[in-house]
């Protein structure tokens, strides 16, 4: 059994793929807490805009949507060759995973720190108190949680969907409409499930606030989507070298059947 897997160029791509999905899925939920700029990496200062009656927007984004586009773009590549019905699978691991890690995080943050050398042990770089960082950190409200979580199965069912409904109707052309199309509308809808669970409900924000900073992060997100599109076209060319051409025709085939 073991000997086929190994050996097995599908069956080899999908756990490929499917751990890449889910470690990046992981990382990006790790390193959300941090917010950046984006002027800034850009190389300009900020200059606060309004939208919507909300005045002084800038483009502050947490550095989790730093990997999500690559999250859709492994989404489109699974539902492909593999059927909505893998992605749905991945999609469910990488929530529980996420889940799994979260509670570890509060069982690392709630165990009792070493007080005579931990605590103190960067106050020469900054830190006076390692467990303060280490707990700001790691200790995502749950709220944030919550919503990230909600918004990504949603997104992804979503994506599942379109995806293969415009591909009843192009075929195998068109693969740029299939795939950027349907992150377009997932990420639209991820983009303000998150902010209304996590700042509406969580922190009691106004609907024009969420509306407002939704719009601004979808910008963001739309933007991606595009410039990433030929990044579809380059990863299918690899996998149908890598697979062989009967193997991939055969593959979206039944990936199709499959929906």
């Amino acid at each position: 059994m073991i000997h086929k897997i190994l050996h097995d160029k599908p069956t080899k791509l999908f756990l490929f793929l499917a751990a890449f999905f889910v470690a990046n899925a992981l990382i990006a939920e790790c390193i959300g807490g941090k917010l950046f700029s984006l002027e800034r990496l850009l190389g300009m200062e900020p200059h606060p805009f309004s939208l919507l009656g909300q005045d002084g927007l800038t483009y502050t984004l947490t550095c989790g949507v730093l990997l999500w586009p690559l999250e859709f773009v492994m989404t489109d590549i699974v539902n492909e060759y593999y059927g909505p019905k893998a992605v749905k699978r991945i999609s469910y691991i990488a929530v529980a995973l996420i889940i799994y890690a979260f509670l570890m995080f509060y069982l690392a943050i709630h165990v009792p720190a070493n007080r005579e050398f931990w605590i103190g042990s960067k106050a020469d770089q900054g830190i006076p108190d390692m467990q303060a960082a280490f707990s700001g950190i790691f200790g995502q409200g749950m709220w944030i949680i919550v919503g990230s979580l909600t918004a990504f199965l949603v997104s992804q069912v979503l994506d599942v969907w379109v995806f293969h409904r415009i591909k009843k109707v192009t075929g195998e052309k068109k693969v740029w409409l299939r795939a950027t199309g349907s992150t377009l509308v997932s990420q639209f809808i991820d983009s303000f499930i998150v902010l209304f669970i996590a700042f509406k409900i969580g922190n009691g924000w106004s609907y024009q606030q969420v509306l407002a900073i939704g719009l601004v992060n979808y910008s963001y997100k739309a933007f991606m989507a595009l410039v990433l599109t030929p990044v579809i076209y380059l990863v299918e060319n690899r996998i149908e070298h890598y697979l062989g051409a009967e193997t991939t025709r055969d593959m979206k085939a039944a990936a199709m059947s499959n929906d």
